[in-house]
């Protein structure tokens, strides 16, 4: 399950990010964007941040994954499409010569921290 190893990357790239001098704060959410082509289940990464973020400045926050769908242009006729099977060849002219615009992402958004 690599989804430990992202929740890992995520809760040290989050905990990073808050400078010591800010003190004691509580992080409540962590934004990400996660692309269908990521391999990532989103529950499993979920379930494994909730564990990863025990004793941390993330302890109790939120994981609020977007998923960004897979969209794909045409080098032959400029189509671009919203991929939602396993066919990868334009819907348009059928061309096989497609570059995929979204859906690998896997990107941390923002951190939303906690009033103090």
């Amino acid at each position: 399950m690599h989804e430990m190893g992202i929740a890992m990357q995520i809760i040290e790239i989050a905990a990073g990010s808050i400078p010591n001098s800010a003190g004691n704060i509580q992080v409540e959410k962590v934004n990400i964007k996660v692309g269908k082509l990521s391999a990532v289940v989103p529950e499993s990464l979920k379930f494994c941040f909730d564990i990863v973020a025990k004793d941390t400045a993330l302890s109790g926050a939120r994981l609020v994954i977007e998923e960004v769908p897979v969209v794909a242009k045409c080098n032959e006729c400029s189509a671009e499409w919203t991929i939602s099977g396993p066919a990868f060849t334009c819907i348009k002219c059928n061309s096989g010569s497609i570059q995929i615009l979204s859906g690998r992402e896997l990107d941390i958004v923002s951190i939303e921290i906690a009033d103090p």
